[in-house]
């Protein structure tokens, strides 16, 4: 792999009254500072950043619902979040390098309308089969959401204000996987397993028009890409080859396998083994899922421009390491017989380390691309999913007796992530190019 250093841009920090500052494309709207940092941006970043895991686990609580209404095995409706899954997986590398080539604004409103149709579908869906095809495209299209959200981010921010923003986001988008499920429950009080699609298309209709209405187009035409898929396989292919964004890419990914198993194995884990009600076991989600969201902006408000960001990620790394050997070391009995308590402390410690490591890796690593920052950030976000996605199932390996499982794959990742840090970004190599000089 190469070691070259972040391809060079025009700034997107100068001041509009700046001599130096580009003037914009009239064939474009460009985001002035102003409305870059306006709260209706936030907001509609946030939550396109949302969409994707209120998808997801709104739809959770109606799974027993959809298995006895369209008379199919449980094994079958569970397909039903696999295909949506697999769908925000692959789309991301379909829209990514699409966003290259005509800018962010269009492949988005595209996105975005054909997740409303197919969420609409969703709700009217007759059968199993049906439902599982469209919620691969409910998938599919949301992914535009997720994988432009990030790239708009690179488009109107570098360097330490990148990694704030990032954290900023977590405020919004952090919250999703602790309403979601809470609001597909309220859903099912009222109406049957059609009316959490139905709002969800409400939601993705909003979304859809607060982006019409106030998000405009971030990539001028001359930092566009020219070419079709040849060309855009060439530039994921350069942005593989350089060993910085993927040992970036690869961190990131692991990380959010510790994540994704955590997720899998927690329900499991907290009311079987150790007897939680789910009343508790909500309680504990929503606690691990504030923490991530508190340390994340600990992290944007206090650290990011204080302390350089591979030191704040290497210590964000070194405390999930942590927390995964208490984790196992508790659940293999080091300890003798240890209860709830420990267990959830442990796994608090652990969610809220990822406020600090996910935004910093997605940071670090589309600091490298502002040259085809959606094909980065299609990548990032595709590793991350599948990474995730394979190391989900291992959680129950071992039956249901037992915590060991989740233990052993949240350690395995958090080593992978650590060993991708420290051999392949190389942090004391590349401070000089991926920091701020005012970084410690």
């Amino acid at each position: 792999m190469s070691e070259r250093g972040p391809a060079t841009a025009p700034s997107h920090d100068s001041s509009p009254d700046s001599p130096s500052a580009p003037t914009p494309p009239t064939a474009t709207v460009p985001l002035t500072a102003a409305r870059r940092t306006s709260l209706l941006v936030t907001f509609i970043l946030g939550g396109l950043t949302a969409l994707p895991p209120l998808s997801m686990d709104m739809y959770l609580p109606a799974l027993p619902q959809v298995t006895d209404a369209l008379h199919s095995p449980a094994a079958t409706v569970q397909l039903t979040l696999t295909a949506c899954l697999a769908g925000m997986a692959l789309g991301q590398l379909v829209i990514g390098p699409m966003s290259d080539k005509w800018g962010r604004r269009r492949p988005l409103l595209i996105g975005m309308v054909v997740y409303v149709l197919a969420t609409a579908i969703c709700a009217l869906a007759p059968t199993t089969e049906l439902l599982i095809s469209f919620r691969l495209l409910q998938g599919l299209a949301g992914a535009a959401a997720i994988v432009i959200a990030r790239a708009v981010v690179r488009d109107l921010y570098d360097g330490d204000e990148m990694a704030r923003f990032f954290s900023t986001l977590m405020l919004i988008s952090g919250a999703a996987p602790i309403i979601a499920p809470l609001i597909g429950g309220q859903v099912l009080r009222f109406a049957d397993w059609r009316g959490v699609f139905l709002v969800l298309t409400v939601v993705g209709a909003v979304l859809t028009l607060m982006v019409w209405r106030g998000l405009g187009e971030t990539l001028p035409p001359e930092r566009r890409h020219t070419g079709g898929v040849g060309s855009a396989l060439r530039t994921m292919r350069g942005l593989l080859g350089d060993r910085v964004f993927a040992g970036y890419t690869l961190t990131g990914g692991f990380s959010f396998a510790v994540l994704f198993s955590y997720i899998s194995a927690s329900p499991f884990v907290v009311q079987e083994i150790y007897g939680a009600s789910p009343q508790a076991f909500a309680l504990l989600f929503g606690l691990n899922s504030v923490g991530l969201i508190l340390v994340g902006q600990i992290n944007g408000k206090l650290l990011v421009g204080r302390v350089r960001l591979d030191k704040v990620l290497a210590v964000g790394l070194a405390v999930v390491m942590a927390a995964a050997v208490a984790l196992l070391l508790m659940s293999t009995g080091v300890f003798g017989e240890v209860g709830l308590t420990p267990i959830a402390g442990a796994l608090f410690v652990l969610m809220s380390a990822m406020g600090v490591v996910l935004p910093n890796t997605n940071a670090q690593a589309l600091m490298r691309t502002p040259h085809a920052a959606g094909s980065a950030s299609a990548l990032l976000g595709t590793s991350s999913f599948l990474i995730g996605a394979i190391a989900s199932p291992l959680v129950g390996i071992a039956g249901e007796d037992t915590a060991v499982p989740m233990a052993v794959v949240q350690l395995v990742c958090a080593l992978l992530a650590v060993s991708a840090f420290l051999g392949l970004c190389r942090p004391w190599q590349t401070a000089s190019t991926t920091s701020s000089p005012a970084g410690v």
